[in-house]
This record gives structure tokens, sequence and C-alpha cells, in this order.
């Protein structure tokens, strides 16, 4: 997890209080994270979206995941 310190409108800020209400969220930080996961979801490229790949772990029955993003440039 990376720690921020940020800057934002009043109006974003009511905003983060509305996602966070709605989906009953404990904090602000959730609330961005559930505004990322909606905007790659329903907006992003598909080719600027990051793609999971599963990978076993021998010593865990829990699939891992592994992030792989691909730039267009």
């Amino acid at each position: 997890m990376v720690k921020a310190v940020i800057n934002i409108k009043e109006e974003t800020n009511r905003i983060l209080n509305i996602i966070k209400a709605k989906y009953g969220l404990k904090d602000k930080s959730s609330a961005i994270d559930k505004l990322v996961e909606e905007y790659v979801k329903n907006v992003m490229e598909p080719s600027l979206k990051p793609e999971k790949k599963k990978l076993n772990n021998p010593g865990n029955n829990y699939p891992q995941e592994k992030m792989k993003v691909h730039y267009v440039g």
C-alpha cells in the first residue's frame, strides 16, 4: 500500500463522501480505490488496462495474481 497526501477540490471531497456512503466504505481511500476500479472497468481503453495473470504458489493453496501493464507509445 502507498501513502499519499493529496490536495483536492471541495467538490471532489463531496463526491468522495457520496461514493463512500453509497458503497458503505470505511474511508476516502477506499472511495478512491472504488472510483479507480470503476474507471478501469468502464472507461479505460482495453490496451491500457492492467492484465492479471494467476500464478500458483506451491506453498499456498490460494492463487496469487501478478499485474502486467501494457504501455502504448
